[in-house]
């Protein structure tokens, strides 16, 4: 991994030292929404001939314009799906994937809430609707306010898969729950809530919410890289095809060590 790493130093001092004159579109998940906006800054200040257009709306918007051909870059905060790698590939774009950084989707609740742990089965159980007191968490007699991602979402899809799904069955998420369509939405609904509990993936994470420990574990570098941590995954970023120009430029740029600086900036765990 050392060697890759070093390569694309090499690479990203070779573009930064050339004429790169362009633009690229960048479209898809709110969880790296971030880590890129951050590398396209630093990016275009060393390249001030290119420019780079970023917007987000989930992971399944991002591979949807992967398809359609209207983005350079889809950023996915989980992996294709199959069905859309046919797709892609049925529109003459064949995916290509790089793993950016890895991350935790952490539980988030309110800072003046006394619950600090909670286990997997206890937030299938309030995302299925089985428990909506947080007295039956050891908190306050208090019903739960359950906020939860849309289903375009990447960190949605991880969570369905990770903490929705028991005995080989993914359950949904009940009707009950308030649907957010991003990562800072989460956020800023948790924070102004004392009852509400959500989900955000670590980059996320401040002052106004108070991240949950999960079975005990404490979201993280090492318990996500050693597999401890029990709510983890890589972040993505996919191409149609090998990428070429300024968007190979900017990927290399992301996979240097100056860009998985910005990742472990930005709360996330760089892939060294």
């Amino acid at each position: 991994m050392k060697k890759i790493i070093a390569l694309a130093a090499v690479l990203v001092m070779a573009f930064a030292g050339s004429a790169l004159a362009g633009s690229v579109q960048v479209k898809g998940s709110t969880t790296v929404l971030p880590l890129m906006q951050k590398c396209a800054e630093a990016f275009m200040k060393a390249n001030p001939g290119v420019s780079i257009s970023i917007s987000g709306g989930g992971s399944s918007n991002g591979a949807k314009a992967l398809i359609d051909g209207t983005t350079d870059i889809a950023m996915m905060s989980r992996d294709m799906k199959s069905k859309e790698i046919k797709r892609a590939t049925d529109n003459g774009r064949k995916p290509v994937q790089f793993v950016v950084a890895y991350d935790c989707i952490v539980p988030v609740v309110h800072p003046g809430n006394s619950v600090k742990n909670i286990t997997k089965e206890q937030l299938f159980g309030i995302y299925t609707g089985k428990i909506t007191n947080w007295k039956e968490l050891g908190g306050d007699d208090a019903r739960i306010v359950v906020i939860s991602r849309d289903t375009s979402s990447g960190t949605y899809d991880c969570w369905k898969n990770k903490v929705m799904k028991v005995d080989g069955k993914k359950h949904r998420v009940y009707p009950g729950a308030l649907l957010q369509a991003s990562n800072g939405a989460v956020a800023q609904a948790v924070a102004k809530n004392k009852l509400a509990i959500g989900y955000v993936g670590l980059g996320y994470l401040n002052k106004e919410l108070q991240g949950l420990t999960v079975n005990g574990i404490e979201a993280g570098v090492k318990t996500a890289l050693d597999g401890t941590y029990p709510i983890s995954r890589g972040l993505n970023v996919y191409t149609p095809g090998e990428p070429t120009g300024d968007a190979k430029a900017l990927i290399d740029y992301i996979m240097s060590p100056t860009g998985q600086k910005l990742a472990a900036d930005t709360g996330f765990i760089p892939v060294q």
